[in-house]
């Protein structure tokens, strides 16, 4: 029976009511906008922007950190009479500033991932229009993405600087390009890396742990065999043994391709030749690390 208007009554306690709910009759933007936000979003929450001012703190000084060594720099080589090009090399420079770089991967890459595994929001994703696929391909992109500024930004402070100081152009463009290519190729591989270490846990903790261990572990760990290998005479181990740290592979094939000085122990590092396996075994982290993170979402269920 009606009762008034837009209701109807089944008793004297019970009604429905229309509330006025309407279709959605806007455009449909499909995957690559889901995929194209994803990024967006999570290249943003890498350097804490549109969240917390706490969670702007740490990515914003090792971004601060990173520019204000390449502008000391820049000040030294000019302010120092005589000085005709830079005292570092680009391709040298985020060998050095390792520690800051890996600092910032293990804080924001379980930022990155390992909040939407602990509160199991990651199937929330998958009921919309986006493929486990969409999800790793962004993830991956926005993580590199971050790296790259990091590591990039300070570079461009560097060459900018160089030509202000008036220092042959032809070198330093030569210079520059080499190392953007060097912070671009370690980008992508820690990236991988970083973001399967944090995948792989959903507590926080010890994702940053993980990939602590991953990226400095390893590197003291080849350069003291290095070193033993150089005291005991055995130059011919030292330039393998570099395939076992991530530093040390980008290294390599910066040495070996990107005209960079060496940091292995005697100067010496991978000729062509081995510089060519150092490519393909970074290659293949990257193509590894992408197959871990599909199988690892593969089994986050609806």
């Amino acid at each position: 029976m009606s009762t008034e208007t837009g209701a109807v009554s089944g008793s004297e306690t019970s009604r429905i009511h229309n509330i006025g709910y309407r279709s959605y009759d806007g455009k449909r933007l499909g995957r690559s906008y889901a995929r194209r936000s994803l990024y967006s979003q999570s290249l943003r929450g890498s350097f804490g922007l549109g969240r917390s001012a706490k969670s702007k703190v740490l990515p914003m000084l090792l971004f601060g950190v990173m520019c204000m060594v390449a502008a000391i720099i820049v000040a030294v080589a000019i302010a120092a009479p005589g000085t005709t090009a830079l005292p570092i090399k680009y391709t040298a420079f985020a060998i050095y500033l390792q520690a800051v770089i890996g600092l910032f991967l293990a804080a924001q890459a379980p930022q990155s991932v390992s909040r939407d595994l602990r509160f199991k929001s990651v199937p929330l994703y998958f009921s919309r229009p986006i493929e486990r696929a969409d999800y790793v391909v962004a993830k991956l992109a926005a993580m590199a993405s971050a790296l790259f500024i990091l590591t990039g930004a300070p570079l461009v402070i560097l060459y900018v600087g160089a030509l202000l100081g008036k220092f042959d152009f032809a070198e330093q463009t030569k210079g520059f390009g080499q190392g953007l290519v060097s912070v671009a190729l370690l980008s992508v591989l820690f990236a991988g890396l970083g973001l399967v270490m944090a995948a792989l846990t959903p507590r926080r903790g010890f994702g940053v742990a993980a990939v602590i261990a991953v990226l400095t572990i390893s590197f003291g760990a080849v350069s003291t065999v290095q070193a033993i290998a150089w005291q005991t005479g055995s130059t011919g181990a030292i330039e393998w043994l570099g395939l076992f740290s991530p530093i040390t592979l980008i290294g390599g094939v910066q040495t070996a391709f990107l005209g960079a000085t060496s940091a292995f122990p005697g100067g010496e590092g991978p000729g062509v030749g081995a510089g060519v396996v150092y490519l393909i075994v970074v290659l293949a982290l990257v193509a590894g690390s992408y197959a871990v993170l599909m199988r690892r979402y593969r089994r986050v269920g609806l």
